[in-house]
């Protein structure tokens, strides 16, 4: 549960960065207060054709006035203010983590062999046990 929590969490703030920084315009046309065409990606179409009610003659707007219709566009300015992080490294840090990474590499590598190195040798005489000889005894 508190890895789901964390990989929605860690979605949508991912997704909120985006959008925030991201750059983008909506065009809308309006005839009569209603909306007629709407772009995203371009200007709205506007309206070339008559109204689909002509017989209601009692309203104000009508196709022949040129300020019935109006064209809004939102834009939304994505930010470019964001603080970049420069990476410098020097000649001492540089040589750290090539030993660092090559070191790690080397440590893996034959392990896939395992490799007993004292397996051929035998085990050496006992001549006395030293324990009951010291009486020396393990409770």
């Amino acid at each position: 549960m508190k890895q789901t929590a964390s990989k929605i969490l860690s979605l949508f703030l991912a997704c909120s960065v985006l959008i925030s920084t991201t750059s983008f315009a909506s065009s809308a046309h309006f005839c009569c207060n209603k909306l007629v065409s709407f772009s995203v990606t371009g200007k709205a179409k506007p309206c070339d054709q008559k109204l689909q009610n002509p017989k209601n003659t009692s309203r104000k707007c009508s196709l022949e006035q040129k300020d019935c219709c109006s064209t809004d566009t939102y834009a939304n300015i994505g930010k470019d203010d964001l603080m970049m992080d420069s990476f410098d490294l020097d000649f001492d840090t540089l040589v750290f983590l090539h030993a660092f990474i090559f070191y790690h590499i080397d440590r893996f590598e034959g392990l896939q062999e395992n490799v007993i190195p004292f397996k051929d040798y035998d085990p050496p005489w006992i001549e006395q046990d030293l324990l009951v000889l010291h009486e020396t005894f393990l409770i």
